[in-house]
């Protein structure tokens, strides 16, 4: 399997079109398998062990079979960076055409915050409100940040914030307004099976690349028996592919899913179309590859990477 992999690997530099995460280039190592087209995309920054799970999940993809889907299409939400214009902000937003539901960055400065969300409204006063801190706050700073928010424009539009504190303990700490969905709580666990959510998210968000693959997050969705939100680790659509199936095959899935970051690239491996505010499963073909092929030595570093990641997934499975 592994010669398979680096015979057909395809490392591609992938523009964003704005900086999201301090990401301006998404570096992706694609390749194929009897299944159809993998992707192995962990950032840069992640070691072998964490890194083991993203090549799992385009294992899956490229060797595996597809789980029963319950779905044909499902509903996203658009994702707005820490960008602080109001064109800016209408800029972006236009890219998710019918979307009712908007994810806005938020954390570094309450004022800046405070302005983006009110150039989102001024874009559409009826979407609906979710904040992302990637655990950026402490207790205290996220309470009296949401009184704030809430206070300014009102509780009804927020549908919740993910990840306001950084730990399973803070997290219980809280007490906000709004629900709480847990991202790096279980993306960063040791084990995600072994962690206690109880009092601590309300909405469980599941990542296919860096969870491991459809199999294993569903099973994770099974074993914590919460509501379930699906989003993006800012894969190509290749990646995104295998996330919208995750979504397609859960049981229940009465939120909108994070998965049209595609558009925050200037150019990926294949159109996957927003209509209508939804996005619907399909087999992903990259084309156009060799306008993004990175430079040689980021190949020998991505083949590198792929051997060291695939040494601890085998030893797992």
């Amino acid at each position: 399997m592994l010669n398979e992999i680096l015979a057909t690997l395809q490392v591609l530099s992938l523009p964003t079109r704005t900086n999201f995460r301090s990401v301006t280039k998404r570096e992706v190592a694609l390749f194929k398998g009897p299944s159809g087209w993998g992707e192995f995309s962990p950032f840069l920054e992640y070691g072998k062990d964490e890194a083991a799970y993203w090549l799992g999940a385009g294992i899956e993809a490229a060797f595996g079979e597809l789980p029963k889907l319950q779905r044909d299409e499902i509903e996203i939400n658009a994702t707005l960076p820490a960008v602080d214009s109001q064109i800016d902000v209408e800029r972006i937003l236009s890219w998710y055409p019918g979307a009712k539901v908007v994810k806005i960055k938020v954390g570094d400065d309450l004022e800046a915050d405070l302005n983006r969300i009110q150039h989102a409204i001024n874009f559409n006063d009826n979407l609906k409100i979710r904040l992302d801190v990637n655990g950026g706050w402490s207790v205290k700073q996220a309470e009296d940040s949401i009184a704030q928010i809430v206070q300014r424009f009102g509780l009804e539009r927020f549908e919740y914030i993910e990840q306001p504190v950084a730990t399973l303990q803070e997290l219980k700490e809280l007490n906000l307004p709004i629900p709480v969905a847990g991202d790096e709580v279980i993306r960063k666990a040791k084990d995600p099976f072994s962690v206690d959510l109880q009092g601590a998210v309300d909405i469980l968000m599941l990542k296919v690349s860096p969870l491991g693959g459809i199999a294993r997050s569903l099973a994770i969705a099974k074993h914590h028996n919460l509501p379930i939100v699906v989003s993006s680790a800012l894969e190509s659509a290749v990646g995104i592919s295998q996330g919208i199936k995750l979504a397609a095959a859960l049981p229940q899935l009465n939120y909108a899913c994070g998965l049209a970051t595609g558009k925050l690239l200037s150019n990926d491996v294949a159109e996957l179309p927003i209509i209508a505010g939804r996005m619907k499963v399909s087999e992903v073909h990259p084309t156009g590859m060799l306008n993004f092929q990175a430079a040689p030595e980021r190949i020998t570093w991505w083949k590198n990477r792929i051997r060291d990641s695939f040494e601890v997934w085998q030893a797992r499975n």
